[in-house]
């Protein structure tokens, strides 16, 4: 008798049985998907690689082109308008961010608390994000073009007595107001997902233990949605970042062009200007210019949301 520990023996396979390959994918999956990519080619990183091809031209947008190297780019950094319409942009798209996920938070955790007509309250408050950008601009245009300064006059308000639109100084803050009260909406939705994952239990703790409300917002609430915040942030910068339909509408770039944003300058010199090549280039640079802000703020409220684990 060997005092040797038998070894498990591996099970024979039975004769005439062969290793199972992996699955195949459906036929139908590619069937799926290919037309979806073919399309996501052709209307999207094609005309994104001819665009950046033509950023190197001094292409018109009609007749013929030469390539000039990188004579746009360097020209981008020497031009006075430019460089106002991405202060403009810049310094519109995060005071807007930030009004409106201050107003988007407040307006979520009030619908969350437990106060009556919730999901009609929540439906009006809806309603400015499934309307029309050009409409709504140009009814605050008439808004802000007539009854308001009819107000001021009553009020005897100097500087709200005319058109605050007609203000090169103030133009940019009726803008703020009208994209904010439209952008609202939106981030509403995505906090009220977020508390509604915040568990009851922990607020019915803080409170027996003398947590007033600011606490509680600030130890329970805010760490908890912390995340869904982070999409909020870059969402809206994003978005804002691209502003046009908004400044079309209520001031038209003006006056002169204290509001032009960066979307309208491409717009009017490509498409209108004859600088088709010269405003490609202003778009890569552009580009950049997004993905950079939007790569900074993920990795700093990534590092906020470590924090507050």
């Amino acid at each position: 008798m060997t005092t040797t520990t038998a070894r498990a023996k591996k099970p024979r396979s039975a004769p005439g049985l062969q290793r199972r390959r992996p699955p195949r994918a459906n036929k139908t999956f590619y069937w799926m998907v290919v037309p979806a990519l073919v399309l996501f080619l052709v209307l999207h990183t094609l005309p994104t690689l001819t665009g950046i091809f033509y950023s190197f031209t001094n292409y018109a947008g009609y007749g013929e082109w030469n390539f000039v190297g990188l004579s746009n780019y360097v020209n981008l950094f020497k031009d006075d308008r430019i460089m106002d319409s991405y202060v403009f942009t810049i310094l519109f798209a995060v005071t807007t961010t930030i009004v409106v996920n201050l107003g988007a938070l407040f307006i979520a955790i009030l619908l969350n608390s437990k106060i009556k007509y919730q999901t009609a309250f929540r439906g009006i408050f809806f309603i400015p994000n499934i309307l029309s950008v050009l409409i709504v601009a140009y009814v605050f245009n008439y808004l802000l073009s007539n009854n308001l300064p009819l107000i001021g006059q009553a009020l005897g308000i100097e500087w709200l007595s005319t058109s605050i639109l007609t203000n090169p100084d103030l133009a940019w803050l009726g803008i703020v107001g009208v994209t904010a009260w439209q952008s609202i909406a939106f981030s509403v939705i995505i906090y009220l997902a977020g508390l509604q994952t915040v568990p009851g239990e922990l607020y019915e703790a803080a409170s027996l233990d003398g947590a007033s409300p600011w606490r509680q917002f600030a130890s329970i609430t805010f760490p908890l949605i912390s995340g869904y915040f982070t999409i909020n942030m870059v969402l809206a910068l994003k978005g804002l970042l691209q502003v046009f339909d908004q400044i079309v509408a209520l001031t038209n770039g003006g006056p002169g062009t204290s509001t032009e944003s960066v979307a309208m300058v491409i717009y009017r010199g490509g498409f209108q200007g004859g600088e088709f090549g010269y405003q490609m280039a202003n778009s890569v640079v552009y580009l950049v210019v997004i993905v950079a802000l939007a790569l900074l703020q993920l990795r700093v409220l990534s590092r906020k949301e470590v924090d507050f684990s």
